[in-house]
């Protein structure tokens, strides 16, 4: 049985985006669910004795999702047994269109072996006590293959489904089509995860309304950015939202700061979150020169906490 989630908005995995800080500040602003970056089962598997240094958490991140990929039926039953008593939730990657990942059958590439994941959706759903659930695409160079698969992930036992409403060959660019996760929504009876293009209050709001999803889940609207989970679930249950000063939100980044300290986050992906706060700013290109020659966390510390002082309040 799922976990009950305590808003409609969840952060998607990210790879170098969605380490263990960043999903714990997420979920202390509102967001419903968080998942881990796509996890290798092969690693999960070399990495079994040192998991928890490998799959980084905290116990304060609930519930919490880990994500993985791969396309061995006994490998992927093996590192999910590994992780279950970890999370709340297995999720299996068919939606990553990145091509070491679907050079590798994996990924976005088995939307074309729906036989292939007849068998693993049954396996994963019998091997573990926690849900299972999907992500996908809706095809590879059109729209034409997720509903077979959606299907078969039901009659398997998948609990819950996300789709990103694009094909892997359009990777993030154009449209998301969000008909399809309408349609997805009304021949499936379990819930439905929209994704894709949701980038404010108001599109999640349009969502929901437009597809009748059950969730959304925000992914790159959410790098320098948070506090969308509150403004999410506040324009959802108020109508309105506040929108915050920079100054508030460098706070925010100085608290995700704190939080990296607990974990082994590497400083480059550090970085990438910190680069996110000068978009929109006013001198952003210079200050973002600035950070990628900072060599070390206090650093980029004092250099934040100069930024904050010289912002408007």
């Amino acid at each position: 049985m799922l976990p009950k989630f305590k808003s409609k908005v969840f952060l998607a995995p990210m790879a170098g985006l969605s380490d263990p800080a960043f999903r714990l500040l997420c979920n202390e602003l509102g967001a419903g669910l968080t998942v881990t970056e796509l996890t290798s089962i092969h690693s999960v598997i070399a990495k079994e004795k040192k998991i928890k240094d490998f799959v980084q958490f905290s116990d304060k991140e609930n519930p919490r999702s880990v994500q993985l990929f791969g396309n061995d039926i006994k490998l992927a039953v093996k590192a999910a047994k590994i992780l279950e008593k970890h999370f709340d939730i297995i999720d299996f990657n068919m939606g990553c269109p990145a091509p070491n990942i679907t050079q590798q059958m994996a990924g976005a590439a088995l939307l074309q072996k729906p036989e292939h994941m007849k068998k693993m959706f049954k396996s994963l759903v019998k091997a573990v006590d926690i849900p299972v659930t999907l992500k996908l695409r809706t095809g590879i160079n059109n729209h034409a293959l997720f509903m077979k698969i959606a299907k078969i992930a039901e009659e398997s036992g998948v609990e819950m489904i996300t789709l990103h409403a694009r094909t892997l060959k359009q990777g993030y660019s154009g449209k998301a089509d969000w008909n399809l996760i309408r349609e997805l929504k009304e021949n499936v009876s379990i819930p439905v995860v929209g994704n894709g293009d949701v980038d404010s209050p108001e599109a999640a709001k349009k969502m929901l309304k437009e597809t009748k999803c059950d969730y959304v889940m925000v992914g790159r609207a959410s790098k320098g950015n948070p506090f969308i989970f509150k403004q999410i679930n506040d324009y959802l249950e108020e109508g309105k939202y506040k929108e915050l000063s920079l100054k508030e939100k460098l706070n925010y980044f100085r608290r995700y700061l704190k939080y990296t300290k607990d974990f082994r986050v590497k400083f480059s992906d550090i970085k990438v979150h910190a680069m996110q706060y000068t978009r929109g700013v006013e001198g952003g290109a210079r200050l973002r020169n600035k950070i990628a020659k900072i060599k070390d966390i206090d650093k980029l510390l004092q250099f934040f906490d100069e930024f904050s002082r010289n912002a408007a309040p």
